[in-house]
């Protein structure tokens, strides 16, 4: 099976066009794809962004968790697990690697998944260690991803 993904991102250059060379410049951008919302990208504010932009770290998260919780959902419903509510509030740490080269250095996922009253609490928990096996964004990245996930019952 092979899957194609075409994405747009945009650098409206014209204010940075009025300054000199060598200057500041814009980490603004504006990110699409294909029959989706732009959304207004930057890079993280210690890098000179603008904090209302998603920057590359943050989206790399993102689409590490949301690969996380359809992959469990999936699961989820193919083992009959009634699951009530999945949340997740995931951290993704950077730093500098052996050869001091900036990179995603970990990130942790911290599922937080209510299920039926009565669920097997050991199917579900094992149904994560499934999740994160079968992900396809934590088989493409080259830094631990690591789970912390809770289970509450409703």
């Amino acid at each position: 099976m092979s899957e194609e993904f075409e994405v747009h991102v945009a650098w409206p250059a014209d204010e940075t066009a009025k300054r000199p060379p060598d200057t500041v410049y814009s980490r603004d951008s504006w990110l699409s794809a294909p029959g989706k919302p732009e959304v207004f990208g930057s890079s993280p504010p210690a890098f000179g962004g603008d904090p209302k932009g998603y920057n590359p770290e943050v989206l790399l998260i993102l689409s590490l968790s949301q690969c996380h919780m359809l992959t469990f959902l999936a699961l989820a419903a193919k083992n009959k697990l009634s699951v009530l509510h999945y949340e997740d509030r995931a951290i993704g740490k950077l730093g500098k690697n052996a050869e001091g080269k900036m990179q995603m250095m970990e990130v942790v996922l911290r599922p937080q998944v209510t299920v039926a009253k009565g669920t097997d609490r050991d199917a579900a928990d094992s149904l994560h260690k499934r999740a994160h096996s079968l992900c396809f964004m934590a088989n493409s990245v080259n830094f631990p991803v690591i789970h912390e996930p809770g289970l509450n019952e409703r």
